[in-house]
């Protein structure tokens, strides 16, 4: 059985290969020629997870996993949000050089915010007084036909002050795990992918897939 995983995030597709283990070809939109690119424009995760797993299951006529997630933080009134991968504005081919970007970014907007309750330095810039925040995954399998499971994970922290740590992808280099003592880039895949926002969405999908297949 072929399943396609609707990204081109070398991260996401070992993560979904790793912890879904079944006999089963997983391709990327890489691997595929001439499928349009289907545009992220809803205003949840779950929804855009819908919208894209829907699409490229119908333009490929295979079942396809696709997933929307990102980060939400408290100060900013939940952005960055569907819009994490975008939030600078930039459009970097290089991968790690917009995800410096938008870190950079979160940070700034953050400057004078403690980790704990207290006083800012510049309160009209923010919505709260802390850098709490959550990493959030939806998850959506569906096949030409119709959605076969949808599933939803988060991992709550604090945004740190300054990146830290060289493992994951995206924001993990500033989203700090208070009760580990790191950030999600300074743990192992096996340790990341056993608290991640996206290995706990896996998980409650793992068992729904095994039904389908």
């Amino acid at each position: 059985m072929k399943i396609l995983v609707a990204t081109t995030n070398p991260g996401k597709i070992a993560e979904l290969r790793t912890m879904l283990d079944f006999d089963v070809e997983w391709v990327g939109l890489s691997d595929l020629v001439g499928i349009s690119e289907i545009e992220e424009d809803g205003h949840s995760f779950a929804e855009n997870a819908r919208k894209k797993a829907v699409g490229y299951a119908k333009a490929t006529g295979l079942w396809t996993i696709a997933d929307d997630s990102g980060l939400v933080v408290d100060a900013l009134g939940g952005a960055p949000g569907v819009k994490s991968a975008r939030f600078s504005g930039a459009k970097e081919a290089d991968r790690t050089l917009l995800d410096h970007k938008n870190m950079a970014k979160v940070l700034k907007l953050l400057e004078g915010v403690p980790k704990e309750n207290g006083s800012t330095s510049s309160p009209s810039r923010v919505k709260s007084r802390e850098r709490t925040a959550r990493f959030v995954c939806c998850l959506c399998l569906s096949s030409s036909e119709k959605v076969l499971a949808e599933t939803e994970g988060r991992l709550e922290g604090v945004i740190a002050e300054k990146e830290a740590g060289k493992n994951g992808f995206g924001y993990d280099p500033i989203f700090f795990v208070p009760h580990l003592s790191k950030t999600v880039a300074q743990l192992s895949r096996e340790e990341k992918n056993a608290i991640s926002h996206r290995g706990n969405a896996i998980r409650k999908l793992k068992p729904l897939l095994a039904k389908l297949i």
